[in-house]
């Protein structure tokens, strides 16, 4: 929801409260507060444990289908 320009504290809280293991988090490179949010977003990320990997490494290539909440399940 960045491209609704957002406060950072507004989009960090979003991010941070609402992540989970193998989340994809999307940002839009034109919203206004995204590069304000994403210092403290990575930090807080990190400290939390996670870990940060190109899209290439967890999205499925084989057959899958996608559910009602947008995660791949392998078909």
């Amino acid at each position: 929801m960045d491209w609704k320009d957002l406060e950072a504290g507004e989009i960090t809280r979003r991010v941070t409260s609402k992540v989970q293991p193998g989340s994809i988090v999307l940002f839009h490179n034109a919203a206004l507060h995204t590069p304000e949010a994403l210092p403290t977003i990575i930090e807080t990320l990190l400290q939390d444990g996670y870990t940060f990997v190109p899209i290439s490494q967890i999205i499925l290539t084989g057959p899958y289908t996608i559910d009602h909440t947008g995660r791949q399940c392998p078909a």
